[in-house]
């Protein structure tokens, strides 16, 4: 209809304009009479609320020692370790508990703490209690990470409804991958694939936003779930509806990386790692954008680290705030100065190896990587058409003290997922490429255990096909995985 009327005759067309002219004034003043109230009802007031990152001047605790290292790691978390000669030091010890007590005051409520980085991150509706607690004599530095907003949108309903079959036209007869095929074949994967590495015994921890529906959809049933945890609201991934709790399932983001690895629905959609295990964790607020989902984002690291994960996928990254807290600036993307980037920076030292992405602002003001893709000692993922071709969005580098990045690249445009109705989706995004590498990571690293996390990922950057000049918009390059096995057992 909008199109057909430019075919009209200019005299007609003036006389369709002239006669629907105040008939469609009345309705567009309707409508914008309309909007404040529509507006106030996606809306809903919430309590101010602040929270500040604490960071300690010491580590002294009489709670544990690095001698009795099982009573804050896991035996999986402490046998990694063994395997690649890593001792427990004092980073790893939690935060004493003579220390918490100090924040632990009326009308102020502990959000969490790093090990890592020796750090308590505090919550209050009283801005002044918050700052007599920077005064403590135990606080080094004190920095505010979250103001509440004065509403947050209103969220409809979760759509728990769940496809339970696919589109005739989504299968691909006689092949196992299915759509999924291509993405998984220019990485080498089919190949390690055929040889039995599957990812069996392989623990992945994947941190993002919500994971909509991840426990009914079917092609991901048969995925081996160890457990998930939500670091945005701690208990809410603890209710009768799952084990998963309202905001847990609220965005299928989540559900679209987890598919990656871990969908089986042979014909339609194999993942990287179908028969790895998982924990599923939550560090993104999807309401707001602040720095304390940097906290967020470390306590499910250090989590993950304390259950035993190998590989750690995070399709996460920032560098643009909400008003009033700061942006990143481009000098900040050293590896050290962001709190994630030096949380990030730690894991491979812990014998875990972080695949997180680049990032999608290569087509915008800012193109460089965020953080904590500008972390050191981790595989940085950007994006590739099913060419090869970088795709535009594909955030670049390098880090600001001179650092190849990305490292490497995947398939992200379009990456073959599931939603989180368990439909067959098409979507793009660093944020797909990089389950879709860290899945191959974790089978390469159970067909060579005894590599530890920096040889593992040296031998996948050396594996790429821009290896001998890597650059600054695709880094070493699509990774063969199949060669680095070869590579490995030589």
């Amino acid at each position: 209809m909008f199109f057909a009327f430019f075919l009209l005759p200019l005299p007609t067309l003036i006389n369709y304009i002239n006669m629907y002219t105040s008939r469609f004034s009345l309705i567009l003043l309707s409508l914008l009479l309309a909007l404040p109230l529509c507006m106030s009802a996606k809306k809903r007031a919430v309590s101010k609320t602040y929270i500040y990152r604490y960071y300690l001047t010491d580590k002294q605790s009489a709670n544990h020692s690095i001698g009795s290292p099982r009573q804050f790691l896991s035996q999986r978390s402490l046998e990694r370790r063994q395997r690649q000669g890593i001792a427990v030091d004092s980073a790893d010890l939690p935060v004493p508990s003579r220390y918490l007590r100090q924040f632990n005051v009326s009308g102020a409520s502990i959000v969490g703490t790093s090990r890592w980085l020796n750090t308590v991150v505090v919550r209050s509706e009283d801005s002044l209690l918050l700052q007599r607690l920077a005064a403590l004599p135990i606080v080094r530095e004190a920095r505010l990470v979250y103001v509440s907003p004065d509403s947050i949108e209103v969220r409809g309903d979760i759509r728990w409804n769940v496809h339970e079959s696919f589109n005739r036209w989504d299968s691909v007869r006689n092949d196992p991958y299915g759509m999924a095929r291509q993405q998984i074949e220019m990485l080498g994967g089919v190949a390690l694939h055929e040889a039995g590495f599957t990812g069996s015994g392989m623990v992945i921890a994947i941190i993002d936003g919500g994971f909509q529906n991840f426990h009914r959809i079917p092609a991901l049933r048969q995925a081996r779930i160890l457990g998930i945890h939500d670091f945005v609201n701690p208990g809410d991934d603890q209710t009768p509806d799952y084990p998963g709790g309202r905001p847990f399932h609220r965005i299928d983001h989540g559900t679209k990386v987890f598919s990656a690895i871990a969908a089986k629905a042979p014909e339609v959609i194999m993942g990287t790692a179908p028969d790895a295990s998982f924990w599923l964790l939550r560090s993104e607020d999807d309401d707001t954008e602040q720095p304390v989902e940097e906290d967020y984002w470390v306590m499910a690291a250090e989590f993950a680290d304390s259950v035993g994960a190998d590989v750690i996928s995070s399709s996460l990254g920032y560098y643009d705030y909400d008003a009033p807290l700061p942006d990143y600036r481009l000098r900040d993307l050293n590896g050290q100065t962001a709190h994630i980037s030096r949380a990030a920076s730690m894991i491979a030292a812990k014998g875990m190896v972080l695949c997180n992405s680049a990032g999608n602002s290569g087509m915008g003001p800012w193109k460089k990587i965020g953080v904590p893709a500008d972390a050191m000692n981790i595989l940085t993922v950007g994006a590739v058409d099913g060419d090869g071709q970088l795709a535009a969005f594909s955030s670049v580098g390098p880090s600001q003290d001179g650092r190849v990045k990305p490292d490497i690249v995947a398939r992200g445009s379009n990456t073959t997922l599931l939603s989180g109705r368990g439909t067959l989706v098409h979507d793009m995004g660093t944020s797909f490429s990089t389950p879709v590498a860290s899945g191959m990571v974790a089978c390469l690293w159970q067909a060579l255990p005894g590599l530890t996390a920096f040889q593992l990922m040296n031998i996948i950057r050396q594996s790429a096909d821009r290896h001998d000049a890597p650059d600054n918009i695709y880094g070493y390059g699509l990774p063969n995985f199949w060669q680095a096995y070869n590579n490995g057992t030589l």
